[in-house]
């Protein structure tokens, strides 16, 4: 029985198009088990050599204090001598950010000590109870942490906004209406436009508080008379890749560095309103190599 020839190119298409159908899924497939393996891996990072080079050579020297730590001292918030300062990266934060650290939480299991090497100039660690005083300022200030009253990071501009109106002492709304129109000068437009950058300037924020600790160790800092009235911030859902989970706590409790991490993108995105290129990714410049030092490791022990 003879084909026709153009059922038979029609069925060769078929499955050529089948057979691609079939790579393309095992391909994504491959992708998604791979990002699911290792969520860090599209990170837009600075070259590892400088930590390969220090995880070779063993523990070094801190430059301050001279305890021998690996990679950095989490006590003076410095690179050990294998690693170079200049060969780190340096982060610009479009805000400051306050970590309190709670006084049991041990300094070499904490990562928000990556922030401030990483962030120094945008990040400060207080070991808590020392709190700086928020009060003047806490118009201009959010803390991370969910509760009932927290909102999302894209209501912050809301919240703002509103904070400014319902605090407005503007009472143009008293002075009487005037029929004919008014001509604008150039001082009322350069008026104008300075109270719109004043406006502009009191709906963003300038300060975030992160509290370092484990969840069952939160409280006492949470309550403390001092971050009361603040406002509070919820963050989106993620996983957590550290490599410490807390006993008996789901996997969407956080490191402080990914929450730092996270919050940024997040405000990034939602508040300043920019396209997100990865300018906040070295954060974890220091957590990510240690992930995948450590997976590694489980992988060669056959532990996964």
């Amino acid at each position: 029985m003879s084909l026709n020839p153009s059922t038979f190119l029609n069925q060769e298409r078929n499955q050529k198009l089948k057979r691609n159908f079939e790579c393309l899924k095992n391909s994504q497939q491959q992708t998604a088990s791979s990002l699911q393996d290792n969520p860090l891996q599209n990170l837009q990072l600075a070259s590892w050599e400088v930590l390969e080079k220090a995880q070779k050579s063993g523990r070094s020297k801190c430059p301050r204090c001279g305890s021998s730590r690996m990679f950095y001292c989490y006590s003076c918030y410095v690179p050990v001598e294998t690693v170079p300062t200049k060969e780190i990266p340096v982060v610009k934060l479009p805000l400051k950010i306050d970590v309190i650290k709670h006084p049991n939480e041990t300094d070499g299991k904490s990562t928000a000590v990556h922030a401030k090497l990483l962030a120094p100039e945008d990040v400060t660690i207080y070991t808590y109870p020392c709190i700086p005083d928020y009060e003047e300022k806490r118009h201009e200030i959010a803390l991370i942490f969910p509760g009932p009253n927290s909102i999302s990071v894209k209501d912050i501009i809301l919240h703002l906004e509103k904070n400014v109106s319902c605090g407005s002492d503007d009472d143009s709304s008293s002075e009487p209406f005037l029929k004919k129109a008014k001509i604008e000068t150039k001082e009322d437009r350069n008026l104008s436009e300075c109270k719109s950058n004043s406006r502009s300037e009191d709906t963003v924020l300038k300060r975030v508080i992160f509290i370092d600790s484990t969840w069952n160790q939160t409280n006492k800092i949470i309550t403390d008379e001092r971050l009361q009235g603040l406002l509070q911030i919820e963050l989106k859902t993620r996983k957590t890749c550290f490599w410490r989970q807390q006993k008996g706590k789901p996997d969407t409790y956080l490191s402080t560095i990914e929450a730092i991490y996270y919050f940024l993108v997040d405000y990034h995105q939602e508040v300043l309103k920019e396209s997100y290129k990865g300018h906040y990714d070295n954060l974890l410049f220091f957590f990510s190599f240690m992930y995948t030092l450590i997976k590694n490791a489980k992988n060669s022990a056959g532990k996964e």
